[in-house]
């Protein structure tokens, strides 16, 4: 029976996310061969990969998103810098998708972008709405369907950031998969970050209760809640969904990315008590 993985690459993994609009290329390629390595060798293997904006989209949406997402003043005038904004940050996480997408396909990997934006309504930054036959068919015909994080037109405010956790949460509700595996710059969960002295092997949503308040943080700019914002996300998950776990671990070690979708575990394991 086959396997269905969600593996998220981190912005902080795949661009420099301290210097504007920078791509890592070779840590790049690095990746797109283990995935390609990985499909190889496991042809059962369902995989979507997610990855994050990096130094793309959480840029553009600092410097070119409004504070406020709706102006106060009425008429198309008054919206008009902040749909500027929406385009701008769109245009920026479409650039770091087709990196992505280009670099899979350099190894031979069959691969589909699902564009967010074009196929999802949120309501107040929650998604509403998702046509995933296209994701779904990509995984039937064995293409790899690569989402990313992204803007949507939201009913209330306008505009909203919808992160790659968000992208997976939602998906993990629909298509259940077994593991979700989160890899970025950092080896694990810290309980002290940022002096990153103690290490959390292992996350359940009881134990979470004492880690709370010292999990956070984040590697340069990020505008969708950075450590804490993901732990707990997948903490959520893996309560409404049985037997499935979540990884956090560091992809910047080569080869760690293919371990851990051959299933070894690495850095934070969550997963229910």
């Amino acid at each position: 029976m086959s396997e269905l993985v969600f593996l998220k690459l981190g912005g902080s993994l795949i661009t420099d996310k301290t210097r504007p609009y920078t791509l890592r290329v070779e840590k790049l390629k690095t990746l797109a061969k283990e995935i390609h390595a990985v499909l190889g060798e496991n042809p059962q293997l369902r995989l979507v990969v997610g990855h994050g904006s990096g130094s793309f989209g959480h840029y553009a949406a600092q410097e070119h998103l409004p504070p406020s997402p709706l102006p106060d003043a009425e008429g198309r005038q008054a919206w008009a810098p902040y749909w500027r904004g929406f385009a701008e940050v769109w245009y920026r996480a479409t650039q770091l998708n087709r990196h992505v997408v280009e670099a899979l396909h350099a190894e031979a990997v069959p691969v589909v972008a699902i564009q967010p934006s074009a196929s999802i309504v949120s309501r107040d930054g929650v998604i509403e709405n998702w046509n995933l036959s296209p994701l779904e068919s990509a995984l039937e015909a064995g293409i790899l369907p690569v989402i990313y994080g992204d803007m949507a037109f939201d009913s209330v405010r306008g505009g909203a950031v919808l992160s790659t956790e968000t992208l997976m949460y939602y998906l993990a509700g629909h298509l259940r998969p077994g593991r979700i595996l989160l890899a970025g710059l950092e080896a694990a969960v810290w309980a002290d970050f940022p002096s990153r002295h103690q290490r959390v092997g292992k996350v359940t949503p009881s134990s979470y209760k004492e880690l709370a308040g010292r999990v956070g943080g984040s590697h340069g700019v990020d505008v969708t809640g950075g450590m804490k914002a993901k732990v707990e996300q997948m903490l959520s998950l893996v309560k409404r969904i049985p037997g499935l776990s979540a990884q956090v671990f560091s992809g910047e070690r080569a080869g760690n990315v293919e371990r851990a979708l051959s299933g070894e575990v690495l850095g934070t394991l969550i997963e229910g008590d």
